[in-house]
């Protein structure tokens, strides 16, 4: 059984612009992958199109069957996590292998503050 696993440092969720998002991947395959890749990307949730943002990746070389690599992004300065009454904007990063169409997401917010912003009391799209 494939298994894929992203751990942020300290289990946090919470960012500001400029901080470090630290963690490892890991992951446990039948075979050598061709490629693993981890993505930091923001994108869109709720009515009308969705839109995505990819910040940055990393490829992971040679990689192993069973193997688990560090991971360190500095979050960039904009845009914020929000939501409102028709779209939310999410930030994530996720694990990917290929071949196959395995990945491994976690979500996490990036504003300011470091909460999301909502942009009306009893906003959720």
């Amino acid at each position: 059984m494939n298994e894929l696993k992203l751990l942020l440092q300290d289990e946090r969720r919470n960012f500001r612009p400029g901080e470090s998002l630290e963690g490892v991947a890991g992951w446990r395959l039948g075979t050598a992958p061709n490629a693993v890749e981890l993505r930091l990307f923001w994108y869109t949730r709720g009515k009308g199109t969705d839109d995505v943002g990819l910040v940055n990746q990393l490829r992971f070389e040679a990689p192993r069957p069973e193997d688990g690599r560090r991971f360190n992004f500095v979050l960039p300065d904009e845009p914020y996590s929000f939501s409102g009454h028709l779209i939310s904007l999410l930030w994530a990063v996720e694990l990917v292998v290929d071949p196959g169409n395995q990945a491994a997401l976690v979500e996490f917010v990036m504003s300011p503050s470091g909460q999301e912003i909502l942009l009306h009391p009893h906003a959720r799209a």
